[in-house]
């Protein structure tokens, strides 16, 4: 197959050879004393050794990051032959091979570690986001959150994307999410949000915790209702009272078990920080063979 490249992982704010070469750096000691070095495969393999590699899954997982891992061992030998097995956002079972690749031994070992925890951490983002989006059954969009490792977000929101969500606002500057302590200072749901439009915000998003804030929150001119902490009957509710006017978005309680009936409720998205702040890493391995 043709090898993805990077384009779906970087942008203007995420800058990958940045992100490669300070990751490498980090793991090679650089500017340690007695650092920026490989001790170990420097001081056992010849500089002109050749290896083969495999990177296969031991779990069946929802696949991510193989790009970004080939970027890691390209930086090291921009030789290397790397052959990617499986599309970003494939679901593959256990025993999968995801990523052939050929070159410098050295380069292979110093480069594993990095590419591999990326991968592993991307995955597993990926992973539980398809467990989420499977549960849903098609009855509403899952939406990631900021709850993100600070640095990775755009790494774990473009995972969220290759396990079937949506992403929710990239940060504090593309919309604005009025919650609680900014209605608590500005007297009420209607004077916050008309705060924020009268300012020339975009997209508003209002968070709701109560049945009579929907009416002032919309009248005010709010884009998109947070439904917050509200079980499966008051999501019904709530959707009813909003009637179509505006996208409405369950948070709060939300589990593999719950997502199923508060996706059912009528609610457009469902937001989940989970997906971010707890997935597991995925199992995946790399082995060897000398050429």
């Amino acid at each position: 197959m043709t090898e993805p490249t990077l384009s779906g992982l970087a942008c203007e704010a995420f800058a990958i050879d940045t992100f490669v070469a300070a990751t490498l750096a980090e793991d090679l000691g650089e500017g340690l004393p007695g650092g920026g070095r490989d001790v170990t495969s420097e001081s056992v393999i010849d500089a002109d050794v050749r290896f083969s590699g495999v990177m296969d899954s031991r779990d069946a997982i929802t696949v991510a990051g193989l790009p970004l891992a080939a970027a890691f061992f390209r930086a090291l030998d921009p030789e290397m032959e790397i052959e990617i097995l499986v599309e970003e956002g494939t679901q593959v079972q256990p025993g999968a091979d995801l990523m052939r690749l050929t070159g410098n031994a050295r380069a292979m070992l110093t480069a594993e570690r990095s590419a591999l925890n990326t991968v592993q951490h991307l995955s597993g983002i990926a992973t539980m986001t398809r467990a989420y989006v499977d549960a849903m059954e098609g009855q509403a969009t899952l939406l990631d959150t900021r709850k993100t490792i600070p640095g990775l977000r755009h790494l774990e929101k473009y995972a969220t994307r290759m396990g079937g969500a949506q992403n929710h606002r990239m940060g504090l500057w593309d919309a604005a999410m009025i919650k609680d302590n900014h209605v608590l200072v500005a007297g009420g749901v209607g004077p916050a949000v008309a705060r924020a439009r009268d300012a020339g915000v975009v997209q508003i998003i209002c968070e709701v915790d109560h049945l009579e804030q929907i009416e002032p929150a919309i009248e005010a001119g709010a884009h998109h209702l947070l439904l917050d902490n509200m079980g499966p009957d008051m999501l019904r509710e709530a959707v009813a009272r909003v009637a179509g006017r505006v996208p409405t978005e369950a948070s709060g309680g939300v589990n593999l078990a719950t997502i199923g009936a508060i996706a059912a409720s009528g609610v457009t998205y469902v937001s989940v920080g989970r997906l971010t702040q707890s997935a597991p890493a995925a199992d995946i391995g790399l082995d060897f063979t000398p050429l």
